[in-house]
């Protein structure tokens, strides 16, 4: 809902406090309860960030989540899903209504009276801002759904080519009209704005392979959002956390989390 963790720490926190100042006698359903604050505190919580994420340094990506979430393997695949730093770039276009609408119906399987409630709304008015949401997100997401063997696979020739300057490789291995997004909120070095097609691409990751050699970059695969990315190092010093999106041949697009603020828990 919030794409950062602290967000959504500060959100559970209010709740668990007004839960414990709730009156018990009024609460007929717990989980309803928790849910309905939970989310009306996260949508005030995101109205109140849209000022400060337009006043961003460049593009604002989510915080990256670095390891397996905690899930029943049946759920894992489809929580990788709904985790991924694409899937919750995607959630970005929507006003926080529709994302607390859309979320509630197609990820958390809540029932169109209950999400009218919550937002007070018409039934009927909540089914259209679902329905809205999802044509907006899902259409999408499903373009581009591939395995995640071959992720891994796109991923392990991604670091060959970087690490021999193999320029044609990484030309084969990004779609032409490719896009590459990396988030330094001014703290880090990172485009403005994303960097388009995959000669402009390779030019740039040709031009910080050179620039960083000598600090020592490694580049090993790890998870982001529940698939499998790359985590980059400087040093002992992890800089960059990258999530892509393919359609199992080449990558269509890549998101690349650099601001140090974002990326202090992981080793």
């Amino acid at each position: 809902m919030l794409g950062s963790r602290a967000e959504a720490e500060d959100v559970v926190q209010e709740a668990y406090i007004r839960w414990h100042q709730a009156d018990e006698t009024t609460v007929r359903n717990p989980e309803a309860w928790l849910v309905t604050t939970a989310t009306r505190l996260a949508i005030d919580r995101l109205r109140a960030l849209k000022v400060e994420r337009e006043a961003y340094v460049g593009p604002w990506l989510p915080e990256p989540l670095i390891g397996s979430p905690p899930a029943p393997p049946d759920r894992h695949a489809e929580l990788a899903s709904d985790l991924s730093i694409a899937f919750l770039v995607l959630l970005e276009r929507l006003a926080p209504e529709e994302r607390a609408a859309f979320l509630l119906h197609d990820v958390f399987d809540s029932g169109y009276p209950e999400i009218a409630a919550l937002l007070g709304k018409s039934e009927a008015a909540a089914r259209q801002i679902v329905h809205r949401a999802r044509g907006r997100v899902r259409s999408e997401q499903q373009r581009f759904h591939a395995t995640d063997e071959a992720r891994e696979r796109l991923l392990k020739t991604f670091v060959e080519a970087v690490e021999a300057r193999d320029e044609q490789s990484l030309l084969r291995l990004f779609a032409p009209g490719a896009t590459w997004t990396a988030d330094g909120g001014g703290k880090a070095a990172a485009g403005p704005h994303p960097i388009e097609g995959a000669a402009a691409i390779v030019k740039l990751l040709l031009g910080l392979q050179k620039r960083f050699a000598r600090e020592g970059v490694t580049m090993r695969l790890g998870t982001v959002n529940g698939e499998t990315g790359l985590l980059i190092s400087l040093g002992d010093r992890v800089a960059a956390a990258v999530s892509i999106v393919t359609d199992g041949e080449r990558i269509e697009s890549a998101y690349a989390i650099v601001n140090p603020d974002k990326l202090p828990t992981i080793q």
